[in-house]
C-alpha cells in the first residue's frame, strides 16, 4: 500500500510538471509583480517593462481632491508606499524630498500613505517634515493591486516608473536619494 501511494504521488508530481511545462508563457499587458529569490532591489530592462494600471486616490493634503497616476503623463514617477508609523519611512523622507526636488519638471515623487487610519497624523508628519510632493491617502493599500500586486506587508516600497509609467525599478527597502537618482537619471 505504501509503495502504491508513493507511486501515485510521484506520478502526480511528474504530470503536474509536464502540464506546467507544456503551457505557453502568457505575456501580461499590465505589470505583475513578483520577486525572484526574495530580492529587495529589482530592475527591469526597457524591453521587459509593461505599464501599470491607471489608479487614483484621495489626496492626503487636499481633502476632497483626487490624485491620478495619469496626472503625471510623460513624467518619471517615483511611487513610495509609506506610513508615519514606519521607522524606515521616517528615515527616508528627506531623501525622497531631495529626489523630488532634483526631478524638477521631469518627474515627481508620489507617496501612497498606508495604514495611517488617522489622516491628521499623516498630514502632521508631512507638514513637520517639509514634504512638498503629493501623497494618496490609502490606509488599506488598495492601490497595491494596481501596482501589479506589490506586497502590502513590505513598507516602505518604492517603484520607479519611466515616462510611460512602466516600472523600471522596485525597492523593497528604505531608499536614499542617490538610489532614486541613479535610476531616474537614466530614464530622463
Amino acid at each position: 500500500m505504501r509503495n502504491r501511494l508513493t507511486l501515485v504521488a510521484t506520478l502526480s508530481v511528474v504530470a503536474l510538471g509536464l502540464t506546467a511545462c507544456s503551457q505557453p508563457e502568457a505575456q501580461s499587458e499590465t505589470f505583475a509583480f513578483h520577486t525572484p529569490g526574495g530580492q529587495v532591489e529589482i530592475f527591469y530592462d526597457e524591453a521587459e517593462r509593461v505599464p501599470l494600471q491607471e489608479f487614483s486616490g484621495e489626496s492626503l493634503m487636499e481633502e476632497g481632491s483626487t490624485i491620478n497616476l495619469s496626472d503625471f503623463e510623460g513624467k518619471v514617477v517615483v511611487l513610495n508606499a509609506w506610513g508615519q508609523w514606519c521607522g524606515p519611512c521616517r528615515a527616508e523622507v528627506d531623501d525622497l524630498q531631495r529626489a523630488h526636488e532634483s526631478l524638477g519638471d521631469d518627474g515627481t515623487v508620489l507617496g501612497i500613505n498606508v495604514r495611517d487610519y488617522n489622516p491628521q497624523i499623516a498630514r502632521d508628519f508631512v507638514t513637520d517634515n517639509g514634504v512638498t510632493y503629493p501623497s494618496v491617502y490609502d490606509p488599506p493599500f488598495k492601490t497595491a493591486g494596481a501596482l501589479g500586486g506589490v506586497p502590502t506587508s513590505v513598507i516602505p516600497t518604492t517603484i520607479i516608473l519611466d515616462r510611460e509609467h512602466r516600472p523600471a525599478a522596485v525597492f523593497l527597502r528604505e531608499v536614499s536619494d542617490q538610489d532614486i537618482l541613479d535610476v531616474t537619471d537614466q530614464l530622463i
